[in-house]
């Protein structure tokens, strides 16, 4: 009988992650396949309140996860993509991106319909960079106030009246089957979405081919390329810190991916974004380039700029 130990963390969005997967193992493996669950605290959960921004940004939720899968603790770790770091660690790799959810993020209220509705000087909830920055540059009259916790905490210092909307991504509301009053989906053709938002992540180690081979079905091809461009878009802006970035591909049916980047300022008074889009029939190699070529573009338009605004801001924080 398979035995399969996947590393998770303990938020109830996490845990329904590693029971899909875990689900998707079963439907491979047998019904009888012992796949249980690794709990693990990442220094992101031990600092609830912390700004993501001030205490590390991308890999907060994923260190002691890999490290985990490094002394042989768990098999496969199970992220939301779109929190792992550009660079894997020595001998970890991405073992499978599973097919993605809804990319968008939502606006939730109780009283406002959306982003446009709201009256001025109304709280807006999110610790997002990205989030912030887009907010502010179509709505500079909004108070933009810091908010962490798991998707449940969000609602429900919503409901609480302490803020007037908040920011989510739309795919952890469907996952948890959870709606609010007034929800908005802020389209990613108005609204640019995370690099990787709404992909789960499967990490596995780079000299264990017996799970690469387990989880290669698993992979959903489209996500994997889309995937592949969006890295590449990060790894060639390299900002070395949280900054509001963004990017967004999707695929056309004659295999051409169209890829959306984007680099704003803090305070949203300057927000560059640009398109670019691959020959037919692209593999994960052209995406990735296409992202890396894309990062240059927009650093070439203003974009450097705007990125050394960001990092001077961080590191004078």
């Amino acid at each position: 009988m398979h035995s399969i130990t996947l590393a998770t963390r303990g938020s109830r969005l996490a845990l329904w992650q590693a029971e899909h997967t875990a689900g998707l193992l079963r439907a491979r493996l047998g019904a009888d396949a012992n796949i249980r669950q690794l709990i693990i605290t990442t220094k992101g959960d031990a600092a609830p309140d912390a700004s993501l921004s001030k205490i590390g940004g991308k890999g907060l939720f994923v260190k002691e996860i890999e490290d985990a899968l490094l002394d042989g603790r768990a098999d496969i770790a199970v992220h939301s993509l779109k929190d792992m770091p550009m660079e894997f660690p020595p001998g970890l790799k991405l073992g499978a991106a599973l097919e993605r959810e809804d990319p968008a993020d939502m606006l939730f209220s109780v009283y406002h319909s959306g982003l446009m509705t709201l009256p001025s000087g109304a709280s807006v909830g999110t610790s997002s960079l990205r989030r912030q920055s887009q907010i502010l540059s179509r709505r500079p009259d909004l108070r933009v106030v810091p908010l962490r916790g798991n998707v449940d905490t969000r609602l429900r210092k919503l409901q609480e009246g302490q803020f007037n909307a908040v920011i989510m991504a739309a795919a952890g509301i469907i996952r948890l089957g959870l709606t609010a009053p007034c929800m908005d989906r802020l389209a990613p053709e108005r609204f640019l979405p995370a690099a990787c938002q709404g992909v789960i992540g499967l990490e596995i180690r780079a000299d264990r081919p017996d799970l690469a081979d387990l989880l290669a079905p698993l992979e959903d091809r489209v996500t994997r390329l889309c995937v592949e461009a969006e890295r590449g878009f990060l790894a060639g802006l390299d900002s070395g810190c949280q900054a509001p970035i963004a990017a967004y591909a999707t695929r056309s049916p004659d295999g051409a991916i169209s890829l959306d980047g984007l680099i704003a300022r803090l305070d949203g008074s300057e927000v560059i974004r640009l398109r670019s889009v691959s020959a037919p029939d692209a593999g994960p190699a052209e995406a990735h380039t296409l992202g890396l070529e894309l990062a240059g573009a927009i650093l070439e338009n203003g974009g450097r700029s705007v990125l050394n605004s960001v990092l001077y801001a961080c590191e004078n924080e």
